[in-house]
């Protein structure tokens, strides 16, 4: 009987590509998934990978056996999945993943009156802007601004977050401010970088612009939020963040952008589960009463 372990590992490397990677995976250390390559290559009679300064590509041999190793672990998932849901003790963690800017903004306040009213449930969050696989319990529970398209996901649309073009009292005194949409790109607008979430919301409402009209560029969401808050630019920020800032302004009402919705997911099978039916009936609760778009 093959270990299950040996054929995790052996999954993970061939699917993230270094030892390194595929430790932090499954949060297990590099010299474990060595030995359990080792292992699983000792006791198969095979090699699985060749071994090169970038990384381990899987041989031959190796990639006959991935198809066959990931209905494992999706047989795997399936009866964790279900031994979960069948679980009657309250007590236990959960695990919630969220975008960024929810985890740090939305999040904490919530996440602390539920401690207080659930005591032995503990909490692990995850900030990710990536969506988790609900169906590999990469996650229990998932706040998500896009609906999951999973099959045996449940998902609840909770709230819209509403959007504003903001931009710092000072930056507005010393450069002025845009007297019309279009010219708003006359002016410094911090846009993304490898992302192109803001090019294709602005062609959608009518403007032409390119990835050379920001100077200023960044993927991270929390450092977006900060350098407007820092008055390095103009930029498109959440509405309940901005009233947060009495140094922000909202300029250009007129342009009127998408409200994001928020989805709150988890996996069909963990609803029979007191402890996760509890975290996403508070979540549900706590998420909809938000004044996110105003």
């Amino acid at each position: 009987m093959l270990d299950w372990d040996l054929i995790r590992s052996f999954l993970a490397v061939a699917e993230n590509g270094t030892l390194a990677l595929a430790a932090e995976k499954l949060d297990v250390s590099q010299p474990t998934i060595g030995r359990h390559i080792d292992g699983l290559e000792a006791e198969l009679g095979l090699t699985l990978f060749s071994r090169g300064r970038h990384g381990m590509t899987p041989t031959e041999a190796g990639l006959s056996l991935i198809d066959d190793a990931r209905d494992m672990r999706r047989g795997a998932d399936h009866i964790a999945l279900r031994a979960a849901g069948k679980a009657e003790n309250v007590g236990g963690t959960v695990r919630i993943t969220a975008s960024e800017v929810v985890a740090t903004f939305i999040l904490p306040p919530i996440i602390a009156g539920f401690a207080q009213a659930e005591p032995d449930i503990e909490i692990e969050l995850a900030p990710s802007n990536t969506v988790e696989n609900l169906l590999s319990r990469d996650a229990d529970i998932a706040i998500r601004m896009v609906r999951p398209d999973q099959n045996d996901v449940i998902a609840r649309k909770v709230n819209d977050m509403g959007i504003g073009v903001y931009m710092h009292r000072e930056l507005a005194r010393r450069d002025g401010v845009p007297k019309s949409p279009d010219a708003l790109l006359a002016h410094r607008v911090i846009g993304m970088d490898r992302s192109d979430l803001i090019i294709g919301s602005m062609t959608r409402l009518g403007f032409k612009a390119q990835r050379n009209d920001f100077t200023i560029r960044t993927d991270h969401q929390i450092t977006y939020v900060e350098l407007v808050k820092s008055g390095v630019g103009i930029g498109f920020i959440a509405q309940f963040i901005a009233k947060k800032c009495p140094e922000l302004i909202r300029i250009l009402p007129e342009i009127q952008i998408p409200s994001l919705p928020l989805w709150l997911a988890s996996h069909r099978e963990l609803r029979t589960s007191r402890r996760i039916r509890r975290t996403m009936d508070y979540l549900y609760e706590a998420l909809r009463a938000l004044p996110l778009d105003e």
